[in-house]
């Protein structure tokens, strides 16, 4: 079976915005299902407005957005959603992701689709959860990042607190609650019935934070802010070479006379601040800086044939474009040019990491209203669910 058949048949109907809902819906479109996305008149989901913009519409919409039908619904018309309700009776999975109170004001609870579909699952993506305090709390990637902790110990000691750059929480929900959504699918396969699946951005940001929340149990003792380093080992982290950055990582004994030999240095390990792990990271920075001044008298293809040659573990700095042109992201067929179109890299579809043909990239990302008329004109006929095409 191809990666794109694994859900052929399943109906989704997607109503949440913004990423993490939404990339989970595409996660499960990828895999085969087919999935209705409905967008609130009339501007459509919360991201088409955001730049950057590809032929006007946001790269944010395009990037977790395809293999989707939209349907643009006014859900303050009862007729509306009225529809949306005769949608969910005929759908396998309801995907939300309403602030707090505006799914219980519309209607759409689990309890309302369950009367409708006794077999439905429904996932309920929210930033803090649905309980007394949680549920009182919207919130945003960035919100979270703040609020869990995981900005505390992001960037430079000294440097004002920054966000992660990637949508890591969202995405990472997104993710979650694909994974919800088949756990829930493989149980109501063996008889279980429908599920309300409820991943929670709060969640995600803990589980990216395992290690140090676990050492911070044991010991009491705040995660640092390290920069590129590792609160584990040393020397890790970036380094100025002649002409550009260099990402050294060394996280074994074995490799620290290695490093040391191809860089030119003594035996540091002979110190007895420099003897083990331990000792190395309590006198990073004195470690550091004998590394640094050493890394900056050569380029960064240098040291990568010098270090390379050695067995480290180093790579260079590189900025999204030189990455992308990476031979090893070429070799990964990870960009896939959607069916009809130019293909050229501002315009192809990441493919999933799971799905290694890219079979899964299909169907660009819908404009905005543009399946209403037929699933409109075919769902008043038949009150079933409308097929594609």
């Amino acid at each position: 079976m191809r990666f794109d058949e694994t859900y052929k048949g399943l109906r989704v109907l997607d109503l949440a915005t913004n990423i993490a809902g939404p990339f989970s819906a595409m996660i499960l479109g990828d895999m085969g299902a087919d999935v209705i996305k409905v967008e609130r008149s009339p501007a459509g989901d919360d991201t088409r407005g955001l730049p950057p913009t590809h032929d006007g519409t946001a790269t944010v919409f395009l990037a977790v957005n395809r293999n989707k039908r939209s349907l643009l619904l006014d859900l303050r018309d009862p007729a509306d959603r009225a529809l949306l309700l005769d949608l969910a009776a005929n759908a396998d999975v309801v995907v939300e992701s309403f602030p707090p109170g505006v799914g219980e004001k519309l209607g759409f609870t689990y309890e309302a689709f369950r009367s409708r579909n006794p077999d439905i699952i429904l996932c309920s993506v929210s930033a803090f959860g649905d309980g007394p305090v949680g549920s009182r709390m919207p919130g945003y990637d960035a919100l979270v990042q703040a609020v869990s902790g995981l900005m505390s110990f992001t960037g430079s000691a000294g440097d004002p607190t920054v966000r992660i750059a990637p949508s890591v929480l969202d995405l990472g929900t997104g993710m979650w609650a694909a994974m919800g959504m088949m756990a829930a699918l493989a149980r109501r396969a063996a008889g279980g019935g429908g599920e309300h699946v409820r991943p929670a951005l709060i969640d995600t940001a803990f589980n990216l934070m395992n290690h140090q929340l676990l050492g911070y149990l044991a010991t009491g003792n705040e995660p640092e802010k390290l920069g590129s380093g590792a609160p584990s080992a040393a020397p890790y982290g970036v380094f100025r070479a002649s002409d550009g950055e260099l990402m050294i990582a060394t996280a074994s004994e074995p490799q620290f006379p290695r490093l040391c030999a191809a860089l030119g240095l003594p035996p540091l390990g002979e110190e007895a601040r420099f003897a083990t792990i331990p000792d190395r990271i309590a006198n990073r920075t004195d470690l550091d800086a004998l590394i640094a001044a050493r890394i900056a008298g050569r380029s960064v293809a240098e040291w990568l044939d010098i270090l390379g040659e050695a067995g480290i573990s180093c790579g260079r700095v590189n900025s999204v474009g030189e990455a992308i042109a990476l031979p090893e992201v070429s070799e990964r067929g990870l960009f896939v040019d959607l069916p009809g179109e130019t293909g050229t890299a501002p315009l192809s579809q990441l493919r999933l990491p799971i799905d290694r043909a890219g079979a899964g990239v299909r169907a660009a990302p819908p404009a905005l209203g543009a399946h209403s008329d037929a699933i409109r004109a075919a769902l008043g006929a038949a009150k079933d669910w409308p097929a594609a095409g």
